[in-house]
């Protein structure tokens, strides 16, 4: 318990719920709903910065942009990991009542986070050259994706501290604060992406440029809110230094941390394998893919942002019948989701391919037909997620990671390795619902072997 009474907020109409809350189903939607919104509208912000680029500036752009993008989002995994590493930690202290150890710790993960984040800038300015060269980039596409790295990569730290302090919004009990955020740093974004590229047309440039002053709105006004003080469980204050308890964060974090890199190892292979079956077309509608995707499965990863302080605190209060409560409800509201989300993708697979690349018919039909054959993923890779963001709640992080290593790393390479050499382009589409009907089998294995040990079945 906080002890704290607790505070309306006025612009949503929502009472605040608190972790130590028994949890309906409409309690445990309106709490994870805030970082859910949050996770969506990051998504949208950055599917806005792919609109623009692809009808503004040319496929040629766009396929720059997400040939260099996941080696940004390689960089920045590290912002993940403390953030889902040390939300699971400071949540069970929290849970346990012992608050001033649980802010010293939050303190000491934000300092990290951006010492870390300055080292990574620096680092990723000299390699940006070298890794356009290694993805395949050349001409006109290598200059664009030089250009977009640097300028993102220098407020990298901000990005890393962003995604740490959404993680740590909702363990703070101030989700809607998180979404509040996160709304003006995207607004800003969108506002910034139709008047640097759509209006004066800075191409490329302008669009890394909105991007990076989101970020940094993103991460300084959550940094002013947390030092000051407040009325959330959590406050900046002089940092605890355990290396121990750093390398438990990492630990627990792998699995974000993995799933972040792997996803983009995994980007650039697909990325890879499509410039060699369909050229830059193929790396067009890949991105359009990635693009949506953002927004799908953003939805999953904020439910998993959500619901993982619930449960990190249960678990340290011993409170088992609750644990079973909130993974049962979980796991039906996985499935429900799963499936209203494939059918909403395949209603929308025309308007979006039109939207996008409509501008060129053969990118068209090939963006359209990609998008209906990977719609079907969404009925089964929320029971991954959810099932990594669990193990990661309870400080497992080596099966949370192992989870994360083996839907991408191990099942996605493998199927876009070897499906495309029997069924060529169809191969690349059908590679992402295959390894995620695996991941989904392989998690509930996982879950069902562990449910005496931690009490939530």
């Amino acid at each position: 318990m906080t002890g704290e009474t607790p505070v309306s907020y006025s612009v949503f109409i929502i009472m605040r719920i608190q972790l130590s809350d028994h949890f309906t189903y409409k309690r445990l939607l309106r709490f994870v709903l805030s970082p859910v919104l949050m996770m969506v509208f990051m998504s949208i912000y950055t599917v806005v910065d792919g609109f623009f680029i692809s009808n503004f500036v040319g496929k040629s752009a766009f396929s720059a942009v997400n040939l260099i993008y996941p080696f940004i989002a390689i960089l920045a995994a590290i912002g993940f990991m403390l953030g889902t590493g040390g939300t699971a930690i400071v949540s069970r202290l929290l849970g346990e009542g012992d608050k001033e150890t649980a802010n010293k710790y939050f303190s000491l993960f934000i300092i990290v986070t951006a010492v870390s984040g300055v080292i990574i800038c620096a680092v990723g300015e000299i390699m940006v050259p070298y890794i356009a060269k290694w993805i395949g980039a050349e001409d006109e596409t290598y200059d664009y994706c030089v250009l977009y790295g640097r300028i993102l990569l220098g407020t990298i730290p901000f990005f890393m501290l962003q995604n740490v302090f959404q993680a740590f919004f909702t363990t703070a009990e101030k989700p809607m604060l998180g979404f509040l955020v996160t709304g003006i740093a995207g607004g800003m974004n969108i506002v910034l992406d139709g008047i640097l590229v759509g209006a004066v047309r800075f191409g490329v440039a302008g669009a890394a440029i909105a991007t990076c002053a989101s970020q940094v709105v993103g991460a300084v006004l959550p940094t002013i809110y947390f030092s000051l003080k407040n009325n959330s469980l959590l406050r900046l204050c002089k940092p605890k230094f355990k290396l121990r308890v750093l390398l438990n964060a990492c630990t627990n974090g792998s699995s974000e941390f993995i799933n972040q890199i792997s996803s983009s190892v995994v980007a650039i292979v697909f990325n890879a394998q499509l410039l060699e079956l369909a050229g830059e077309n193929g790396v067009s509608a890949y991105g359009v893919l990635m693009y949506v995707n953002f927004i799908y499965f953003a939805i999953f990863i904020g439910y998993a942002i959500g619901v993982a302080p619930i449960i990190g605190f249960n678990y340290g209060a011993g409170n088992k019948a609750e644990l079973k409560n909130i993974f049962r409800k979980s796991m039906i509201i996985m499935a429900v989701a799963g499936v209203m989300m494939t059918g909403l993708a395949i209603g929308l697979a025309y308007p979006v391919s039109k939207i996008y690349v409509g501008y060129d018919d053969e990118l068209f039909e090939m963006t359209k037909n990609a998008f209906y054959i990977c719609s079907f993923m969404f009925m089964f890779a929320g029971f991954s997620m959810f099932a990594s963001s669990m193990f990661t709640a309870f400080g497992n992080g080596l099966i949370s990671a192992l989870v994360s290593f083996l839907r991408t790393i191990v099942f996605q390479i493998s199927a876009v390795m070897v499906l495309p050499v029997f069924l060529g382009l169809t191969g690349v589409w059908l590679s992402t619902l295959i390894a995620d009907i695996l991941a989904m089998i392989t998690s509930m294995i996982f879950v069902f072997v562990k449910r005496k040990k931690y009490g939530y079945a």
